[in-house]
């Protein structure tokens, strides 16, 4: 009999910006307080749980010596239960679902949780490159011509073979804080975001808002200086917010579902990965998307929700573009509450971000088929197709 994995839950913390309401919170806390929500909304014994894998990218400091285990130990949970921590950069909670997954298709697991974490102000990004050595050798720096850049570089490099216009990145990314607000005032995060207990001036403050959701103003975001070239067209409004957060999956199958009393909410249909050259770097979704789509051979007129991590505007408007989506059918599917460009980018908390958003948006609209994809640092993508099924 063939394995099916399916998603019986999903949660996330509210994101918060940098030195924002989530500063003061360990990483190893912050996912040990989704974990334990996780575990309480399955209702189950977290004993039964085979594997734990958490997505981080900046892996030093209070991320460093596996947070995805120091999490599980700092949430009180049982010790026999194991964990790991992954790097995919952008893309490491996706790929911990995808780890996780395939783990319960193959019998390997009967149910696991895939996670992610990021404190983006405790932890900054890039830390991990700087505490010795230099992570790109003479000989890798030689194979490209001009040598490796930043990532907003490669966005830049992008804008430009597509074509895109700061008008256009600027117009999308206005559509990014207009979906986000509407998603929030009409309750579409209701079900996903465990509120979390923050300190302020006045006290305790329950948490339960993103905090990088803003009211577009065009003139002001037209104003914004380039961010990584003088004459660019990429700027801090068109890009991914610095964030903090954390999100968890669990995945098992059918069967194990029946079993726990748990209800499935989705299957896993495919998994696709990409690798494209490291100069250019984001453009990994186009073919990751391809890709998944063959593998489940479904066209991207099937999917009824997007999930494409915002990590600059002109990557979202590339891949539209290279797919030849149309204009009415990515307004009504892509990115339907918003992305990173006005949620924020927590890094490795980011992929089982996006799943968590995904499962709730495919259920409220009843849509069947949901697609997520990621640009990863270093030229890599994953991309996943999900079927709802409650």
């Amino acid at each position: 009999m063939t394995r099916e994995a399916v998603i019986v839950e999903a949660v996330r913390s509210p994101l918060g910006k940098r030195n924002g309401k989530l500063k003061d919170w360990h990483p190893v806390d912050l996912l040990a307080t989704v974990l334990n929500e996780t575990i309480d909304r399955c209702g189950v014994d977290a004993s039964v749980i085979d594997d734990v894998i958490c997505g981080c990218v900046s892996q030093v400091g209070d991320q460093s010596l596996n947070v995805g285990r120091n999490a599980w130990l700092a949430a009180g949970l049982p010790e026999e239960v194991p964990a790991t921590t992954v790097d995919r950069q952008c893309g490491s909670s996706q790929q911990a679902a995808h780890f996780a997954a395939q783990g319960v298709i193959s019998g390997a697991y009967d149910i696991a949780i895939a996670c992610g974490v990021e404190n983006m102000t405790r932890v900054p990004m890039g830390s991990s490159a700087q505490v010795s050595g230099f992570p790109f050798s003479e000989q890798l720096m030689s194979r490209y011509e001009g040598g490796l850049v930043p990532q907003g570089i490669s966005a830049e490099m992008i804008a430009e073979r597509w074509e895109l216009s700061r008008d256009q990145l600027d117009a999308f990314s206005m559509r990014s804080h207009e979906r986000a607000a509407a998603a929030t005032a009409a309750g579409g995060f209701r079900n996903e975001i465990l509120p979390i207990k923050v300190q302020s001036d006045e006290g305790t403050e329950l948490f339960d808002t993103d905090q990088g959701i803003r009211t577009p103003n065009p003139e002001k975001m037209a104003a914004l200086p380039p961010a990584f070239k003088g004459d660019g067209v990429i700027t801090a409004g068109n890009s991914s917010q610095i964030t903090d957060g954390a999100a968890a999956v669990v995945i098992t199958t059918p069967e194990k579902a029946e079993e726990l009393g748990l209800t499935p909410r989705a299957r896993f249909v495919s998994f696709a990965l990409a690798g494209t050259d490291p100069v250019t770097m984001l453009t990994g979704p186009i073919p990751a998307t391809r890709k998944a789509l063959e593998k489940a051979g479904l066209s991207l007129g099937d999917i009824d929700i997007v999930e494409i991590n915002e990590a600059f505007a002109s990557v979202v408007l590339a891949w539209k573009k290279e797919l030849g989506a149309d204009d009415s059918w990515f307004d009504e599917r892509v990115n339907v509450h918003g992305g990173a460009i006005a949620l924020g980018h927590p890094l490795g908390a980011s992929g089982a971000r996006l799943m968590t958003t995904m499962v709730n948006a495919l259920e409220q609209r009843e849509g069947r088929y949901a697609l997520q994809t990621m640009c990863e640092g270093g030229g890599l993508a994953n991309a996943t197709i999900i079927e709802r099924l409650s």
